[in-house]
């Protein structure tokens, strides 16, 4: 199953998700009616009928008959129903912020890049790892103090996804498994499980609040009347009485909470673990930390008083086991490890504290890479002889690619997870510490839009040096002579980089950057596709917007065909007509339209990326794989028509892991 498959099931399973939430919330309606009769019975107020006639001698079931076919029961479904309705989306409200706001809701701390313990900057280095392997921008980090092993993936998409990991995790865990149990929640960051986790959060808080409304009451008025004469008791009784049924409709909202994360969240662990295994090639790594947290005193707790409502998000169960393993949120730990190692002698493994080292943020074992296959290694060669190239004024050679990765558009592989090694490893330390640090990254981005012509260069310059902070011009300074001479093609992964550290960013400062990157586009009166790309590309990062997904390529065929001509229009393809040809053909969509050359209008491509960003998940590989077929139709791929596709693909909300170089 491929990343298109993920997002249409993940989608499929909010169905499900909302059909539970119907039942719970009808059976929610059913016991409040049934508290709420049995609490008149009792007090002797029998049988009030819909015209308040008392019956004192009816019998219970009667009595019973008589209120759930009254409109006292119409009055409590729509109570129960405005009550579930107005929580549920006051917590959705606060999801839609993201998911730094679960990681602060457990306590989490963002890990900074210039941190000094190698374990963390080891975590860092991993996630930084997968995500440019998976052609998803970089999540923040937040580290949770808590001895438990776990980890979590939380956020409404890609763009506004963090990861965080426990303490414990940190420490015991070795490299190798930390990139097995981070490659388990890229793949929930992948497949679009976060998005209907965050859902689900603000789904079960609307069926739990009554029991929290109950809790509530039932404090309050033991506090105030539990300890007083006995004629405060007796007027706080009606409270106590009302805080106890309120408390028994918890219990029973909890029921349905539990079952709900069962249904939804146990299956998509095991794709989550088989994804996380066919990312590294190294099931040792998600088994090693799955054995270890099987004999670790602490297991995988996370101990914090949020812990419980984001239960079903954790690699491993946060919260103490019970008996009853029914509604548990995730399989347990033999049947995981068992379809990871069908071999295992069932022992698990007690940790020990990782010992650190300064390069502890650095892969464990060398790994063989294809230099002929991988980018990375294209990268290296490129930018490994900087520092003596930097005197010359010679370009840098084309580099070709093959599409083979983006039209299989398939899981991220270890060949892709080598290439961002590679990636990493090459990459200028300067050029890759700015990429960590607010200034330093809006400069890099400032650099990225520099026009190679002098003059206009210098326009921009000028006015970054009069919009723009001191410490910011100096490192657009100091970043433009390196960056002028590395390769185009890895610009877009330095953007991805630099996501974090530019989310860290005051409104004001926010504004500023914009409003400068849009100023060095126009310095030249004209906007390139490139350019345009890559503002649009840091704006959807930064804004943090995900569309609805609900269009068929059948309704935006005009915007489809656009598209292709433009992919078709740009670069030096010398028959555009036959590249665009065979594009239109591969959607099968109706009968042969006209080609005509265009030009790039930033207007038009605006209204076309926001209508094709909302096909429907299993409609986009069709899309990109018409889009490779324009870009192969002259057998070859430049590095700038690599950097097209990807950047389409991002806007369309897609990743896309790092193309593969040909042999020089």
């Amino acid at each position: 199953m491929n990343f298109f498959e993920h997002q249409d099931a993940a989608k499929k399973k909010t169905g499900l998700l909302v059909g539970l939430l119907l039942c719970a919330v009808a059976s929610l309606i059913i016991i409040t009616a049934i508290t709420l009769a049995s609490i008149l019975f009792f007090t002797g107020n029998h049988a009030t009928s819909i015209h308040a006639v008392e019956a004192y001698n009816t019998s219970y079931i009667e009595h019973l008959r008589i209120i759930l076919s009254s409109h006292i029961t119409l009055y409590l479904a729509l109570g129960v129903c405005l009550v579930v309705a107005v929580a549920s989306f006051f917590k959705f409200a606060q999801m839609t912020k993201g998911g730094a706001v679960v990681a602060a809701s457990l306590g989490g701390r963002m890990l900074q890049p210039d941190s000094k313990d190698a374990n963390e900057r080891k975590v860092l280095n991993v996630v930084e790892e997968m995500a440019i392997a998976s052609g998803n921008p970089v999540p923040m980090v937040f580290l949770l103090e808590e001895s438990g092993i776990n980890a979590f993936a939380a956020g409404n998409g890609r763009r506004d996804a963090v990861i965080g990991i426990t303490r414990g995790a940190v420490e015991t865990l070795t490299r190798d498994e930390i990139q097995g149990v981070i490659a388990h929640e890229f793949s929930h960051i992948h497949n679009g499980d976060m998005r209907l986790n965050m859902r689900l959060i603000a789904i079960l808080h609307g069926i739990l609040v009554i029991g929290l409304i109950g809790d509530m009451l039932w404090h309050s008025a033991f506090y105030r009347h539990g300890y007083r004469s006995s004629n405060d008791r007796k007027n706080g009784a009606p409270i106590i009485a009302l805080s106890l049924a309120l408390l028994v409709i918890g219990y029973a909202g909890t029921f349905f909470g539990k079952l709900i994360k069962a249904a939804v969240s146990r299956q998509r662990e095991f794709l989550a673990d088989a994804s996380a295994v066919q990312f590294t090639r190294n099931p040792t790594g998600i088994s090693g930390a799955l054995k270890k947290i099987g004999g670790y005193s602490a297991s995988s707790y996370v101990d914090h008083k949020a812990s419980a409502q984001f239960s079903h998000m954790y690699f491993c169960n946060g919260l103490r086991e019970t008996f009853f393993s029914f509604f548990a949120t995730h399989p347990p730990l033999p049947d995981r490890i068992k379809r990871i190692e069908p071999r295992w002698d069932g022992q698990f493994i007690e940790p020990k504290p990782v010992t650190s080292s300064a390069n502890s943020d650095a892969p464990t074992r060398e790994q063989p890479v294809d230099k002929a296959a991988i980018l990375g290694a294209a990268i290296g060669a490129a930018t490994s002889g900087m520092a003596a190239s930097q005197s010359s004024n010679n370009p840098l050679p084309d580099i070709e690619f093959t599409m083979t990765s983006a039209t299989a558009l398939e899981e991220p592989n270890q060949q892709q997870l080598q290439c961002a090694q590679q990636f990493l490893a090459t990459l200028p330390a300067i050029i890759h510490d700015a990429c960590h640090e607010p200034f330093s990254a809006r400069a890099l981005m400032y650099c990225l839009l520099l026009d190679s012509d002098p003059t206009q260069r210098n326009k921009q310059l000028t006015h970054l040096k009069q919009h723009t902070a001191p410490e910011t011009f100096k490192e657009v300074a100091k970043l433009r002579p390196i960056l002028a001479k590395s390769p185009r093609h890895i610009h877009l992964a330095l953007v991805d980089l630099a996501i974090p550290a530019l989310k860290q960013q005051s409104a004001p400062q926010l504004k500023t950057f914009i409003t400068n990157l849009a100023a060095l586009i126009k310095m030249d009166g004209k906007v390139s596709l490139f350019e345009w790309c890559l503002y649009r590309i840091i704006g959807q990062n930064l804004n943090q917007q995900n569309p609805k997904e609900t269009q068929s390529l059948k309704a935006q065929s005009e915007h489809a065909q656009f598209l292709l001509m433009l992919v078709a229009s740009y670069g030096d393809n010398r028959e555009p007509a036959i590249a665009f040809n065979k594009g239109w053909a591969h959607l099968n969509l109706a009968k042969p339209v006209q080609f005509k050359q265009i030009s790039f209008s930033p207007k038009q491509a605006e209204t076309t990326i926001r209508a094709l960003a909302q096909l429907k998940p299993l409609e986009k590989p069709k899309l990109l794989k018409a889009i490779t077929e324009v870009i192969l139709a002259d057998g070859k791929v430049t590095a700038d028509e690599a950097e097209l596709y990807r950047a389409i693909a991002d806007l369309l909300n897609c990743p896309v892991p790092p193309l593969q170089a040909l042999q020089a």
